[in-house]
């Protein structure tokens, strides 16, 4: 009998453990625009995000997607993301005439999760992009996995946040996820992490 979105729901309650096997699955270019619009241009700390999406649980697979340009002035960014063992996939930037460009990597990503979600006990997507709510439901629905989706909140599609689940609101604690964060306003309460700090790389 076919299981629906609503039984997988009921029977897949979130669970982390230490032998639970993780694969992170990181949209780049998502992160990045979020943290640009929300938070004054401040840096996505990627160690931070990475170490706290792992939970202490067993990191099989880090993939970051992202988009490459002529100038190869992101090279750096790509080699401090494998020093923590987040491995990158690169595509160039689309440009078209008139003007139009594109770069994503929203079925890369998903073909990715799919293919080594036999492994996994738990798929974690960091995006807050709605594309991602159809591949969700189908690793939930007919792979049986576990899938943990991490975002800011302030930007992240509302039906992709009532899939997942688990959901991580990077906006939650923007000092422990941000380099150069500032409040926009008057500060509302405390900010920042007291826990460890990873190697900080950001975009």
């Amino acid at each position: 009998m076919q299981r629906t979105k609503q039984d997988c729901k009921t029977f897949m309650a979130i669970t982390k453990h230490r032998d639970q096997r993780v694969g992170v699955f990181i949209d780049t270019q998502n992160l990045y625009h979020s943290a640009k619009n929300l938070y004054n241009d401040a840096r996505v700390n990627f160690g931070n995000i990475l170490e706290d999406a792992v939970a202490d649980r067993k990191l099989i697979r880090a993939m970051a997607y992202v988009i490459s340009t002529k100038t190869g002035e992101e090279q750096a960014f790509f080699g401090a993301l494998e020093k923590i063992g987040i491995e990158t996939r690169s595509k160039e930037l689309q440009e078209f005439w008139g003007g139009a460009k594109k770069g994503d990597w929203d079925v890369g990503l998903a073909v990715d999760a799919i293919t080594l979600a036999p492994k996994l006990d738990a798929v974690i997507i960091i995006s807050g992009d709605g594309d991602f709510e159809p591949l969700v439901e189908y690793l939930q629905i007919n792979m049986g996995t576990q899938v943990e989706v991490i975002a800011f909140g302030k930007s992240a599609s509302s039906k992709l946040r009532e899939v997942a689940n688990d959901f991580f609101d990077l906006s939650e604690d923007p000092g422990r996820y941000l380099m150069g964060y500032r409040e926009k306003r008057t500060p509302r309460g405390e900010h920042g992490s007291k826990g460890k700090t990873r190697k900080a790389i950001s975009l």
